[in-house]
């Protein structure tokens, strides 16, 4: 009796075992499934500007005037500084550029941005989102460095004006363009690599953009966060710094001159560019300054309408 009892012991535990294993593959065959199909994601949701339907026309409306002036603007800065021989000097060489990187970023956002006005379901696929967030981060990385040459540009004018011309001269102009777009083409490729790689579903903006696919991430991103930070802070430091020390020389000069109608000269050929510094490095520092517990979507979306158009 005791064998018996025995084996039939053995048997049952047998098949408990076989029972266990059984079910850990099929959880194992479950994981499987579920990796695979979150992985296999071709394409994203984007939330938009605004949720509310009565407000979708009226938007549609202001963005599409708000597109169509950046668009004639800057193709027009464009074709005047290339075709206008006046205009040869390196201040237009640089607002030319500048031009060209507002354009560049209001190009990759807005067409998409309309499209989501008008559409029932505002989804993207997965390079559609991949692609616009290259151009929009190596354009506006680029933008940083490119504010601040021209700050330089103004200082070296107003401040050393019989060297101006042979200091600024047409190969240190180019070079101080070249590094921005390859120091900025360097950083797109290695966030979006490690950003689009990732898996999420609803993108809580009207547009592809670091920050909010992060948010979307939750875990898992400890790294390229952190890449984030460090990059962004010495991008908007060094770049904001070298703005600051120039204006800061500019004012120094300026305030030693004797002749009213020289200071007034000095103060318009600053005027632009200071007023484009103040609103894209305020709204930039409005949006990405805020802690996670104060962090608003919809004002983030109100932030970058400024820096993006």
């Amino acid at each position: 009796m005791h064998p018996q009892n025995g084996q039939q012991h053995e048997a049952t535990g047998d098949q408990d075992n076989q029972g266990s294993d059984c079910l850990n593959r099929a959880h194992k065959v479950e994981e499987h499934k579920l990796v695979c199909n979150l992985s296999s994601l071709t394409e994203f949701i984007l939330m938009g500007v605004t949720r509310q339907p009565e407000l979708q026309a009226p938007l549609f409306g202001v963005f599409l005037i708000i597109y169509a002036i950046i668009v004639v603007g800057n193709l027009g800065m464009i074709t005047l500084t290339q075709v206008d021989s006046r205009l040869h000097t390196p201040m237009y060489f640089f607002i030319k550029h500048l031009a060209f990187m507002d354009l560049g970023n209001s190009t990759v956002i807005c067409p998409k941005m309309l499209v989501n006005f008008t559409a029932d379901q505002n989804s993207i696929s997965y390079y559609a989102c991949a692609t616009p967030l290259a151009f929009f981060l190596m354009l506006i990385i680029c933008e940083f460095f490119v504010l601040s040459v021209v700050a330089y540009d103004r200082y070296l004018a107003i401040c050393n004006p019989l060297l101006y011309n042979v200091i600024m001269s047409q190969r240190l102009c180019h070079v101080l363009v070249g590094i921005p777009y390859l120091y900025s083409t360097f950083q797109t490729l290695m966030f979006t690599i490690k950003i689009v790689i990732l898996t999420f579903c609803a993108i809580s903006h009207f547009y592809c953009d670091d920050v909010p696919l992060l948010l979307m991430l939750g875990s898992n991103v400890q790294k390229i966060e952190l890449l984030i930070i460090l990059f962004s802070a010495f991008n908007l430091i060094s770049s904001l710094l070298v703005v600051l020390v120039s204006y800061i020389m500019i004012l120094i000069a300026v305030f030693r001159m004797h002749s009213a109608e020289g200071r007034k000269k000095a103060f318009s050929t600053c005027g632009s560019h200071l007023m484009v510094v103040v609103v894209f490095y305020g709204s930039l520092l409005f949006m990405y300054m805020q802690s996670n517990f104060t962090r608003s979507f919809d004002t983030d979306k109100m932030a970058s309408v400024f820096y993006t158009s």
